[in-house]
């Protein structure tokens, strides 16, 4: 089972890669570990087929790599929906404060069909022998010319490899024969993981309650455990949800009790209609095994990423350690993960 390129993480960066080199004419493999592509970008479909995103959703104007690809791809973008009144909580002890939007601030987007949409167009390109998912890689021995690739289950041959999931869990749930050099180990240990701290919820409804009562579906709070919430509508406006970030706290929590939590949250802002949903969804990604490595140190959001050691080849130029954290511009974001995928494409052709 050798192949030119082996890539681990059927993300963003390891699926535009592959997609890129396959069109080059280069023979690639995509390993990943979970049962489903996408990485941290993961589009769940809620009751009555609602589209939550519980990872990467928003993209701006800013992101010119990420809307070229887009365009390319034809997949469409939306405006984000941001029009009446959004609610502040400053203080528990106060009520909630209501700000009317301005109608000329700079507009976020979504992707129509959900995050995954692209995911999916990029995934297109590949088989079932490029693409192989459930594959843990456990083990990766160099032997001068080539790497010898352990997962759980197979043992693969590459000429090159492109690591692109999060550079802490690399280090730590790889283990490298001769070893990677001291300074990259050290560096990744304290490589801020994006998403790595969200907890990220959504709840269903079969209508808009908050729109027809003039409320943008926006709030920002101070008390929690909400912490931000907005209008997760689909583009048709037929499928109706708010989504939105739990305090980093609440992963010690039960999923029933931050259930509950936001319940009462969501009771104080918006009244008994807002308990009228059809299903509450979440992801504590701290607690994805294929995303986070538990740590006892404090890493600072972003700290490390796109440093100048990511930049740089290893085993003589044959392993490169790509992704969102290692991108020189928009670390940690979808144009990020993009730039890191054209990034290691010029270094491989």
């Amino acid at each position: 089972m050798r192949s030119e390129i082996l890539i681990i993480g059927a993300g963003l960066t390891g699926l535009l890669l592959a997609h890129k080199l396959k069109k080059k004419g280069i023979a690639v493999k995509v390993t990943e570990a979970r049962d489903r592509i996408g990485g941290r970008i993961h589009t769940l479909q809620s009751k009555n087929q609602t589209p939550i995103e519980m990872g990467a959703t928003w993209l701006s104007t800013q992101h010119h790599e990420l809307l070229m690809l887009l365009e390319e791809l034809e997949l469409p973008v939306f405006e984000q929906f941001m029009e009446g009144i959004a609610l502040f909580e400053p203080l528990s002890t106060a009520p909630p404060q209501q700000i009317q939007l301005p109608t000329n601030q700079e507009p976020s987007y979504r992707i129509q069909g959900g995050t995954i949409s692209l995911i999916n167009r990029l995934a297109k390109s590949l088989n079932n022998e490029e693409l192989i998912l459930n594959e843990k890689v456990t083990h990766i021995n160099y032997l001068k010319d080539h790497f010898e690739i352990h997962s759980e289950s197979t043992i693969h041959y590459a000429d090159k490899i492109i690591s692109t999931i999060p550079p802490m869990l690399l280090v730590n749930s790889i283990k490298f024969n001769p070893l990677l050099p001291e300074n990259i180990v050290d560096i990744t240990n304290k490589t801020h993981t994006w998403m790595g701290d969200s907890i990220k919820f959504g709840i269903s409804y079969n209508q808009p309650f908050w729109k027809e009562n003039k409320y943008s579906g926006t709030v920002f709070s101070n008390v929690g455990p909400i912490t931000e919430l907005y209008d997760h509508s689909n583009s048709e406006n037929t499928r109706f949800a708010l989504k939105g970030f739990l305090q980093n706290g609440m992963q010690a929590y039960t999923k029933e009790q931050r259930r509950s939590k936001v319940e009462s949250q969501l009771r104080k802002l918006f009244g008994d209609q807002s308990l009228q949903y059809l299903a509450y969804e979440e992801v504590v990604w701290k607690q994805e095994a294929n995303t986070s490595i538990h740590s006892e140190k404090f890493i600072f959001p972003h700290q490390n990423n796109g440093h100048s050691y990511y930049q740089n080849g290893f085993f003589n130029n044959n392993f490169f350690i790509a992704g969102s954290e290692t991108a020189t511009r928009h670390a940690g974001y979808m144009e990020g993960a993009i730039q890191s995928a054209q990034s290691i494409y010029q270094k491989l052709i």
